[in-house]
């Protein structure tokens, strides 16, 4: 029994073959003030594969003035620049939702502090082309566990919402995001019994650290933490998950998003 539960129970990693693709804007939806989701199209994205709520994949923006792209060439050792091109601009995005009928992909844009990816989604439009790498491999968390912790903050949205919308009507899950405000809110989708607990930055003096060690005993059963917010946050929230809540590390993921400071960060945050 002990041996079935923990193959069932079991966190794999899936590899897959690295692909840059060209697609196109076909929808540009604001989710919320602070929220744009961006849908893209077109047959080099036929095939793109992410089997997990957590994948990332690189997206590349157009240089400034440009419509379109420039990708890097696929070499033996990785991604390789054109020749006499700029290094294209390039951020760490989640896989909001792939529809393998249709081919489209959506990607979700949060609206914070001035830098490339927000102000492309900013001035976003029908027409204008991203490029895309990946996602490289996913690890996947099964839904089966008896109850699932989702820590994150804006950019942890897409992942978090896209986990809720995965679990089945058994699970239970614990929600705590931190965003600016109440405009900032999203309605999640799930079968699963979800409690969610928002964090507002704006003139409040609470973290999702302190929103965390509020949190009454966590349910009976097998469950499983995920974290994903600026890095120092979510180093903090993983200490608290061992150390006081006294959480197996095999049960936690936590990722770094983003870091205060630096600019492309994404990163696991392990011993």
């Amino acid at each position: 029994m002990l041996s079935e539960l923990a193959d069932r129970l079991a966190v794999t990693r899936v590899r897959h073959p690295v692909k840059l693709r060209l697609g196109v804007v076909t929808r540009v939806t604001a989710i919320t003030p602070h929220l744009i989701r961006v849908t893209l199209s077109g047959e080099q994205l036929h095939g793109f594969n992410s089997a997990s709520f957590d994948d990332h994949m690189k997206v590349f923006f157009p240089a400034e003035g440009a419509e379109t792209p420039v990708l890097p060439t696929m070499g033996p050792e990785g991604p390789v620049i054109v020749p006499g091109a700029a290094r294209p601009i390039a951020r760490d995005f989640t896989p909001r939702r792939f529809d393998p009928r249709t081919g489209e992909l959506d990607i979700e844009f949060v609206l914070h502090e001035a830098g490339p990816a927000t102000m492309w989604a900013a001035q976003a439009r029908v027409g204008q082309t991203l490029g895309i790498g990946g996602p490289r491999g996913s690890m996947i968390i099964p839904a089966a566990f008896d109850w699932h912790l989702l820590v994150g903050d804006d950019t942890a949205l897409p992942a978090i919402a896209r986990r809720l919308e995965d679990l089945p009507s058994t699970a239970r899950a614990l929600v705590l995001v931190e965003v600016a405000d109440a405009s900032a809110h999203v309605d999640f989708e799930s079968r699963a019994t979800v409690q969610t607990t928002w964090v507002h930055r704006t003139g409040a003096d609470e973290s999702l650290l302190s929103a965390l060690r509020k949190l009454p005993a966590f349910p009976a059963g097998e469950g499983y933490a995920w974290a994903a917010a600026e890095a120092g946050s979510v180093r903090e929230l993983r200490a608290h998950l061992v150390g006081e809540r006294g959480m197996p590390k095999s049960r936690i993921r936590a990722a770094a998003y983003w870091k205060r400071g630096v600019q492309a960060v994404h990163e696991v945050i392990d011993d």
